[in-house]
């Protein structure tokens, strides 16, 4: 039952990788223009799914100590992670000018296929945990997806891929979710105190993407009114997460 269910959630989210096909009809100004609001709704969801599931259930199997310590740990490491690739940008386009594109689109598969394993792990261990937290840690993780792929797609297509390429591609590094699903399920109990460990470094992870990656985003608009809308959206997405926080039995 736990396995088909986290087998179920990480099929849906690497489904998610597919998404650049609704964009192909849609032009540059639009999706733009989408884009921010999803932006904005995944902040607040996955803050929101950080804050009322994932800490609250790490300060119930770990101490507070270990629960906080483990989760900067999350957020310092995934520092780390987009520092390095940032490092790695910006020394590729100083050296190599327009030879940036084909090894910089390369780093950003292997980036994504890398978060995209974290995500199945995370979706692993919160249904081993309960029902309730996979499914809360699922719709937080579908709700950053959407935005990121088709962030994902738009930058394969930047680097110099084709269309069928980059669904190709970014198809292939979702996939990895499900390789991370199936190695924390099968060893969570080989593995002590496994859950530990991911589900708080898990809230790192999640409050990291948030404050750092999407908020930012959300401060570039001027605008007053799609501001007011940007801010709407978040709302949405912290209460949405709320709302199914206290309505699903554990």
């Amino acid at each position: 039952m736990v396995l088909g269910l986290i087998l179920l959630a990480t099929i849906i989210v690497s489904t998610i990788s597919l998404v650049g096909i609704l964009t192909l009809s849609i032009n540059d100004k639009k999706l733009h223009s989408m884009l921010k609001y999803l932006v904005s709704f995944s902040a607040g969801a996955l803050i929101a799914a950080a804050f009322f599931d994932l800490l609250p259930e790490a300060l119930e199997i770990t101490t507070q100590e270990n629960a906080l310590l483990l989760t900067l740990i999350g957020i310092v490491s995934f520092f780390i992670v987009e520092k390095f690739l940032y490092w790695h940008h910006h020394h590729e386009h100083h050296h190599e000018g327009e030879e940036l594109e084909q090894p910089f689109t390369k780093l950003n598969l292997i980036g994504d296929g890398i978060h995209n394993f974290v995500d199945g792990s995370i979706i692993a261990a919160s249904f081993i945990q309960s029902t309730e937290l996979g499914i809360i840690s699922s719709l937080a993780i579908i709700a950053h997806e959407i935005p990121q792929e088709i962030g994902d797609y738009s930058l394969l297509i930047y680097g110099g891929l084709t269309k069928k390429k980059a669904l190709f591609y970014n198809f292939l590094t979702a996939l990895t979710a499900i390789i991370g699903a199936l190695l924390t399920f099968f060893f969570s109990d080989l593995i002590p105190n496994l859950l530990q460990i991911i589900i708080p470094i898990a809230a790192g992870h999640f409050i990291y993407i948030a404050c750092a990656d999407l908020v930012p985003e959300m401060h570039k608009e001027k605008n007053t009114k799609h501001s007011i809308i940007q801010f709407a959206a978040f709302s949405i997405g912290i209460i949405l997460i709320f709302a199914i926080t206290h309505a699903i039995p554990e």
